[in-house]
């Protein structure tokens, strides 16, 4: 079965609300097997929408990653991410 990628980008409209998200959705992430490859880093936006914040999390498969954010512990973090952020979300299987 393919590993499957976690994509966000983020603009971050309330720091302090966010930032109680990044805390309590590491764990969640964690518990689904999914591992971060970037978080917020440096990078170069070629084409489309540029958002400050981009986020990839590799996680077993993809309805690993789906469970993950079906979960009530993410859910309960992505409540903070709510209203503090504006986030483009997707999961793609890797190639294999």
């Amino acid at each position: 079965m393919p590993t499957a990628l976690w994509i966000a980008h983020v603009t971050v409209t309330d720091a302090e609300a966010y930032g109680k998200y990044a805390v309590a959705a590491g764990p969640a992430i964690a518990a689904h097997g999914g591992k971060f490859l970037a978080r917020g880093g440096r990078h170069v936006q070629l084409e489309g929408t540029d958002r400050p914040r981009n986020v990839v999390a590799r996680f077993p498969s993809l309805e690993a990653a789906v469970a993950c954010y079906n979960s009530a512990e993410y859910q309960a973090a992505l409540a903070h991410a709510k209203g503090a952020s504006i986030r483009d979300l997707c999961v793609v299987e890797e190639a294999e």
